[in-house]
């Protein structure tokens, strides 16, 4: 059997220059891969593009990235909780192109089986549907959308085996299964690294196949973006 594990992050990342288009899994500061972000901080990867559904906070995820100036164009979903971010915008230093959450999950989607393109309704009608083709479907109008072309697709799981397979942990499974399989090679990072074998095939949410590159992460802070708590 295929061993795909490698022995760090560091390991994981090789090949990844600058300029190359990433994805990278994650809701928020659910489900991102933390190891994979920091690693890339220290690799010093310039002019990147990332896409992902948030960017992070100020000094956390993403917000790295951006804050070592790394990143030169954001394509994500929902990006309100980093001021960086915003600083970067409005000055002109960063690149946006924000998409309909649901459109972004399909370009992604789109990517992993294969398809080079579909039409949805998302965004008709608004400076999403600017310079793209446009057809009628049963009476509704649906903008062309691309899959998504990335170098490489870095998600993190739960747990995972030395095969590739993982299983993701409640709302961890977001984006990630969409992007395992969307790029030309796809790293995971996981809680827990076990040998092929010893995961239930009846709770795999994504076969090997679709991961060319595993490695269990060294440590996971898990912050939580926004705690609210019930006064006593």
């Amino acid at each position: 059997m295929i061993n795909k594990k490698v022995s760090s992050a560091q390991e994981a990342l090789q090949g990844i220059e600058d300029s190359m288009t990433l994805l990278l899994g994650g809701f928020g500061l659910c489900g991102i891969p933390e190891n994979a972000i920091a690693e890339l901080v220290q690799k010093q990867t310039q002019n990147l593009t990332c896409i992902s559904n948030n960017a992070g906070v100020d000094d956390f995820g993403l917000g790295l990235l951006l804050q070592h100036k790394q990143i030169k164009k954001m394509i994500s979903s929902y990006v309100g909780e980093n001021a960086e971010f915003e600083r970067q915008m409005l000055s002109g230093e960063l690149e946006v192109e924000l998409i309909p959450q649901g459109t972004l999950a399909e370009r992604c989607r789109a990517a992993q089986n294969g398809i080079p393109a579909f039409f949805t309704p998302a965004g008709y009608g608004t400076e999403v549907a600017n310079g793209k083709e446009s057809r009628e479907f049963n009476g509704k109008m649906h903008v062309l959308e691309h899959a998504f072309q990335a170098d490489f697709a870095i998600v993190k799981a739960w747990k995972g085996d030395t095969a590739g397979n993982l299983i993701f942990k409640g709302t961890a499974r977001n984006f990630n299964p969409c992007m395992a399989g969307a790029a030309k090679i796809t790293i995971a990072e996981v809680e827990e690294l076990v040998e092929a074998g010893n995961l239930d095939p009846n709770q795999i949410h994504i076969p090997g196949i679709f991961v060319q590159r595993i490695f269990q992460g060294e440590k996971f802070e898990k912050r939580i973006e926004q705690r609210t708590t019930r006064k006593k």
